[in-house]
């Protein structure tokens, strides 16, 4: 038979490997589920860019849209102060000739 010290070491040499064993299977199968919630991160992380894109995509429209109608307003406006000058250019005119007439019917009278 084996001697008592003997025995404990092929014991404690048997203890070591299967505990060894038991770890490396511990660590396969926590290795195993990272790849699929990874994959499922990774997946996640594309859907929200995806939807990030599309609204930024969306908000550049709306600033397209939002400048062409500034762009419209700005024509609008400096349409609306050329009719407004040349209406009071010709005003002037008017308004000097009806006190004119306005004076000529005073000394008339």
């Amino acid at each position: 038979m084996m001697s008592r010290p003997m025995l404990l070491v092929f014991l404690l040499i048997m203890l070591i490997i299967t505990s060894q064993f038991e770890w490396k299977q511990q660590l396969v199968i926590d290795l195993d589920p990272t790849p699929a919630i990874s994959k499922k991160q990774h997946q996640i992380s594309k859907r929200e860019e995806a939807v990030k894109e599309k609204v930024i995509l969306s908000q550049e429209k709306h600033i397209h849209r939002l400048n062409e109608l500034v762009r419209s307003l700005r024509e609008q406006l400096q349409l609306c102060r050329h009719n407004n000058e040349t209406t009071n250019g010709n005003e002037s005119p008017l308004t000097e000739h009806v006190i004119e007439l306005e004076r000529q019917q005073i000394l008339e009278n």
